[in-house]
């Protein structure tokens, strides 16, 4: 897509009024809402802070300015800064969800999955994106559509608002055909931009989850992308598709609702991330299965299939939890209707699978920006990161659905989200 069409999608969006993502949300911010300029400082002061590495801090404040974390002292000893109460409320990085589809939507006249053009579907995406930002998720890893690039790029400027986009434009599937189409497949989507390589290794759950792609094929793409200096992710059910990733040197593995123990343990031992989907990608599918059935393999025996997967992918979770040396990582797989709701997954995780509440949010802040390459950047309260940070009501580690009760939200040093004082 040339820089004109990329201009002329961003007009179309703007003038139309076709994403509530789109102009100037600084309008939309909660009464006693306050705007940082440049060289300003801004103090916000918890009950509590997650340093997203596990410890917990209290009797803090964190000062931020220019975008940053400039600094994390006593409370109440920073002086000549505006202040941002946060009494009652538990501040910590903000989550981020290493797999989501921002463009997978509703159509707004069927109110069924629909797949449009790309200036369509961006308006789509636009307000997918600003759903996951106001519940706190503040950078995604979308696998993946071409609208991501526009999407990416103006949430950049600031011509829109939402989450950091990480993108694969498009995914390696057993289409794409030979080892050598692969490798040119890799080479055409890194020239375009992509920042990491999405690979269907395996079929969907809806029908089994067979592996799709050889070794050969895998060697491939996973090594094709390493060339380019590209993380590859892979969806992978069982316990044969995940294997040959991991020998073909791949960097995480997704959904993984059929792995056993040994292959667990086997991505253990080769450093390969775990990103495994519990409970949303399943609910969001049931809750709006009349929107979905009859697309594809969405159909009686579809659902009836991710029926059974449940309890399974749920016991491969709880024996990942019990594999020493295994990063798990947090993702959703979140599709249309589940954007926003991306809390629900962590939830799901504690409650019913077991984890421990502070490694899930650990897994969904410096462990998930290990697994990007953004460790540096993002995904912890600490001085010179990045100040993508967000309150909660409450105490995630001791209530872990604190995490739905979102009540401010910082991307970049720039509130997005202030809590309503009316409810305080």
């Amino acid at each position: 897509m040339n820089e004109r069409q990329r201009i002329t999608g961003f007009a179309t969006l703007l003038l139309a009024g076709l994403c509530s993502a789109c102009g100037a949300p600084d309008e939309e911010l909660a009464e006693g809402a306050f705007l940082m300029s440049r060289g300003e400082a801004v103090v916000l002061r918890p009950d509590r802070v997650l340093d997203g590495l596990g410890g917990s801090l209290e009797d803090v404040e964190v000062v931020v300015r220019d975008g940053r974390i400039e600094s994390i002292v006593e409370a109440g000893t920073t002086e000549g800064a505006e202040v941002q109460d946060l009494e009652g409320m538990t501040l910590l990085p903000g989550l981020i969800d290493t797999h989501v589809h921002v463009g997978w939507h509703f159509d707004h006249d069927t109110d069924r999955l629909h797949f449009g053009d790309v200036e369509e579907t961006l308006g789509y995406a636009a307000d997918n994106a600003l759903a996951m930002l106001d519940a706190g998720v503040t950078t995604v890893q979308s696998l993946g559509g071409p609208e991501d690039l526009l999407l990416q790029e103006g949430i950049a400027s600031g011509e829109l608002e939402g989450p950091t986009i990480i993108t694969s434009i498009a995914p390696v599937m057993e289409s794409t055909g030979s080892p050598d189409d692969i490798t040119a497949f890799v080479d055409d989507v890194a020239a375009r931009g992509a920042d990491v390589i999405k690979i269907f290794a395996s079929g969907s759950i809806r029908d089994g989850g067979t592996p799709t792609l050889s070794q050969e094929q895998l060697d491939a793409a996973c090594g094709r992308a390493t060339e380019h200096g590209l993380r590859s992710v892979v969806h992978a059910h069982g316990p044969q598709s995940a294997t040959r990733a991991v020998r073909a040197g791949c960097s995480q593995i997704e959904h993984g609702a059929l792995l056993d123990r040994e292959t667990l343990e086997l991505m253990a031992e080769r450093g390969v991330y775990f990103d495994p989907h519990t409970h949303l990608i399943f609910q969001n599918y049931f809750d709006n299965k009349e929107r979905y059935l009859g697309l594809g393999n969405y159909n009686e025996e579809g659902f009836q299939a991710m029926e059974r997967a449940i309890p399974t992918a749920l016991e491969s979770f709880r024996i990942a939890l019990d594999v020493t040396g295994l990063d798990i990582v947090y993702g959703t797989d979140a599709v249309a209707g589940a954007h926003g709701r991306n809390w629900e997954e962590l939830a799901y995780r504690v409650e019913t699978g077991g984890q421990d509440p502070m490694d899930a949010i650990v897994s969904a802040t410096s462990r998930a920006a290990e697994s990007l390459e953004l460790e540096d950047e993002v995904g912890r309260v600490a001085q010179g990161f990045a100040a993508d940070l967000i309150a909660v009501e409450g105490d995630p580690t001791a209530d872990i659905s604190a995490l739905s009760r979102v009540g401010f939200v910082m991307k970049r040093g720039r509130v997005h989200r202030l809590p309503d004082i009316r409810s305080r």
